[in-house]
């Protein structure tokens, strides 16, 4: 699924492909697999992970052993923090009862009150019960934009020295994320026990696309919708998309995102 619906992204695929299979083959994990996604907005952050979901659970992300949390949505009020690390911690141990395999999403932790991602802490770490709970083989997953800035600096620095995107490596880019997302004051991961006790297994870095990343895109979503694929109809919708820099104009600012949207205007 990964090598064929996702688009420009040998980083994402590689890393993920590893880290998951070597966990679920192993019996007896020593700790929960967490990996934390990074990227603009459009690139693939949570399509990857309703894929894996989706590959993982019968239902998919309907699931009652997937559970997704949103900042915005389940934690709007700074000043109602305490009730929100006591309603997370219980929720989180409550399921983890039910379904030692159960997986956990947290969308936009860019936008995570900064301290209330910790109180998940004891369920992450190399320790075989918590609270009563085997939960070594639960899957966390943290998406988050923070970082994507950098991301892009990054690869539009290499495109200019003539690197080739397969080329590119976590550690042209990882030093950049944790700068972005581990060290920000504004980051749901600022000063937090889990990056300080090393618990995070994979930083997935996911890279800015390109014009003819975009057209694949366009190919897939008029396969998905049952449309003919007219190439004049890929040129136009990719072109009406905005690319920087501003001068090259060599990748999408909205990554894929909007390509659904769009493709209405042009039939």
């Amino acid at each position: 699924d990964l090598a064929v619906n996702l688009v420009g992204q040998p980083l994402v695929r590689q890393q993920v492909m590893r880290a998951v299979r070597e966990f679920l083959e192993n019996r007896n994990p020593v700790k929960p697999l967490v990996m934390s996604f990074h990227g603009s907005t459009g690139t693939g952050k949570t399509y990857v992970s309703s894929m894996l979901i989706r590959s993982l659970f019968q239902g998919g992300l309907r699931s009652p052993y997937v559970h997704q949390f949103s900042p915005v949505v389940h934690f709007p009020h700074a000043e109602q923090i305490e009730q929100y690390k006591e309603s997370l911690k219980s929720w989180i141990q409550g399921n983890l009862t039910n379904c030692g395999r159960s997986a956990f999403l947290f969308d936009e932790m860019d936008k995570m009150h900064p301290g209330l991602i910790d109180v998940i802490l004891p369920f992450l770490g190399p320790s075989w019960v918590v609270y009563g709970t085997n939960y070594r083989k639960a899957i966390f997953i943290f998406i988050s934009n923070a970082g994507g800035e950098q991301i892009n600096e990054m690869t539009l620095d290499l495109w200019r020295a003539r690197k080739d995107r397969e080329e590119i490596s976590l550690q042209d880019l990882e030093p950049a994320i944790s700068k972005a997302v581990f060290e920000n004051p504004q980051s749901g991961f600022w000063q937090s026990g889990i990056i300080n006790e090393h618990l995070i297994d994979v930083v997935v870095p996911f890279l800015p696309l390109k014009h003819h990343h975009v057209k694949q895109c366009v190919i897939s979503e008029l396969v998905q919708q049952g449309l003919e694929v007219r190439p004049g109809i890929v040129q136009e919708v990719a072109d009406s998309i905005l690319y920087f820099p501003e001068e090259e104009k060599i990748f999408s600012s909205t990554g894929c995102k909007t390509v659904a949207s769009r493709i209405s205007f042009f039939l």
